[in-house]
């Protein structure tokens, strides 16, 4: 019996190079907005206290969380190749002939002409 070799669907190929890099980009700046609101609220939230010490570590740790994160592709997840022979298969119509006659035959000769 001959098997049928399996073809992997569009729908399963990974994410584009564009839709990554701008996942990636979302994910820095998330990250580093949050490293800016830690920074002001170590600035700004009165009286010190040992919450100031946290918010110092988090602006402190965050660049570098974020760049990592940044850097880490989807190379981790594997996809899963879909089988398309799951799906339905349309019914085989086979084209009924087509009666031309009798077929003509034209024939085109060219010769040199030598008008220079």
């Amino acid at each position: 019996m001959k098997s049928k070799r399996a073809v992997p669907a569009v729908t399963s190929l990974p994410e584009s190079p564009q839709v990554e890099g701008d996942h990636r980009v979302r994910r820095y700046a998330i990250t580093m907005s949050i490293r800016i609101a830690c920074f002001a609220l170590m600035m700004l939230v009165q009286p010190y206290g040992w919450y100031t010490w946290v918010f110092a570590a988090a602006a402190a740790v965050l660049p570098y969380i974020a760049v990592v994160f940044a850097n880490a592709g989807s190379d981790s997840t594997e996809t899963v190749a879909e089988s398309p022979t799951l799906q339905v298969e349309a019914p085989r119509v086979v084209p009924e002939p087509i009666d031309i006659g009798d077929p003509q035959v034209f024939r085109i000769t060219e010769a040199r002409r030598d008008d220079a």
